[in-house]
């Protein structure tokens, strides 16, 4: 006999329906794998790993040195990440900045850009192929210098110097996904043995 509530009866037989009976898991997808609805008690989402970190230095180079350790003795270091914390920008400023240094930097490069254009002519050209090179050079220099000097005065003096910029972290954490935390730990404790004492600022 058909149910007076078509609602209840399609709910009674519905497989995958969260909190109803006959299971948890969704109809499959497209690739065959099976959909599962979202956890209610607050878990990692599928393909999400939680990470730890292990240690932590005051600067790159100590933490680069223990992910190159984990990796030489067989760790999985693509479960493992060095991540920077507290950045700072620092720009150094490297010199005055004249017309004529603008130009002179315009020129190098013009040059070697110049070389290049003329190496590519110089390869089809039948006779003393070495002028080519050495006009295509000197060209190029000549055009570097003069839109060299040309780009920096059109900056009307509001950067009269050259710098290069970085940016800095005050600590460098090595963390590595949860289930991958005691081997890697166990890894750097032998490290920190091995090496007499532990790096400077190093905690885990």
């Amino acid at each position: 006999m058909m149910s007076r509530n078509p609602t209840a009866a399609w709910r009674s037989g519905m497989p995958g329906m969260p909190g109803i009976a006959g299971g948890n898991n969704l109809p499959a997808g497209p690739s065959g794998e099976q959909f599962r609805a979202p956890s209610s008690d607050g878990g990692t989402a599928p393909g999400q790993q939680s990470t730890v970190t292990v240690a932590s230095y005051p600067d790159y180079p100590s933490a680069q040195y223990t992910v190159d350790f984990l990796s030489d003795n067989q760790f999985p270091v693509e479960r493992a990440a060095i991540v920077g914390t507290d950045l700072t920008l620092v720009e150094t400023v490297l010199g005055r900045m004249t017309t004529a240094r603008a130009a002179l930097a315009g020129a190098a490069t013009g040059a070697w850009f110049g070389l290049f254009i003329g190496l590519l002519f110089g390869i089809f050209t039948v006779g003393n192929w070495w002028a080519v090179i050495l006009v295509g050079l000197a060209i190029g220099a000549v055009w570097g210098a003069i839109f060299g000097a040309i780009a920096h005065a059109m900056t009307g003096g509001r950067r009269d110097f050259t710098s290069a910029s970085s940016l800095r972290a005050n600590q460098y954490a090595v963390t590595v996904d949860a289930t991958f935390a005691d081997q890697a730990r166990q890894l750097i404790g032998r490290m920190n043995w091995q090496g007499g004492q532990r790096p400077a600022g190093a905690t885990g």
